[in-house]
């Protein structure tokens, strides 16, 4: 047992057990979302955006693992506002089972975090996205690219605006980092954030990677 945990231990954010952050009876508790097309909304098997819904520059699909509840909310508030990064190592050893045990993506993609503004993680201290992805790819060898994408810009947070604000408050937020300029030909991708709440975030990223030639971009996040 590590110091930390004997002198700060460990509990559930769900039912206060020791021993973990996540407990295996609380991770059960929380309801798996029905996966639909981030296009139209309508139902959809294994998250694959419709084809008559497929935009040139658009997601080719979104699988979101759990509901926004629970266990699991407790966790991304708990990693993101109280620095707790222990628990990104939790949620991506459920994350990477819940993947496994619904055998949702075959083939092994590159999986690129949503980006922070590097003002605010300077405060962070961490992207919460960046260090539950860096788990993930570890435990099912996918590859691990986070510096892809460039967030240019300090903008409102989404959270804080009403849904018809949001996609314009992102529009022309990220860039490529011109050192993969000529690297995302033909490759599949999956851009991994811990909340989907309209799609807005993720689907202009989807557009930056599409426009220099990915050959597909899949949205995968913790809850939505």
């Amino acid at each position: 047992m590590a110091i930390l945990d004997l002198l700060f231990p460990k509990s559930c954010l769900g039912c206060g057990r020791g021993g973990r952050y996540i407990c295996n009876y609380c991770i059960e508790k929380v309801k798996v979302p029905l996966w639909i097309c981030p296009e139209c909304f309508r139902p959809s098997t294994s998250g694959k955006t419709h084809a008559n819904c497929l935009k040139g520059e658009g997601l080719n699909g979104h699988i979101s693992l759990w509901n926004y509840e629970g266990v699991i909310r407790r966790a991304i508030l708990t990693l993101k506002y109280k620095h707790a990064r222990e628990v990104a190592k939790e949620l991506s050893g459920y994350a990477a089972r819940q993947l496994l045990k619904r055998k949702t993506i075959i083939n092994k993609p590159i999986l690129v975090p949503i980006p922070l503004f590097w003002l605010r993680k300077n405060w962070r201290g961490f992207n919460q996205s960046e260090e539950i992805g860096k788990e993930l790819a570890k435990s099912l060898d996918w590859r691990f690219e986070p510096n892809i994408l460039v967030r240019k810009q300090l903008k409102v947070p989404q959270t804080e605006l009403k849904r018809e604000e949001r996609l314009s408050n992102v529009r022309g937020v990220f860039s490529l980092n011109p050192k993969f300029s000529s690297s995302l030909t033909k490759n599949s991708y999956i851009l991994f954030d811990d909340v989907w709440t309209t799609g807005s975030t993720l689907k202009e990223a989807a557009s930056v990677l599409k426009r220099n030639g990915a050959k597909s971009v899949l949205a995968l996040t913790l809850t939505g």
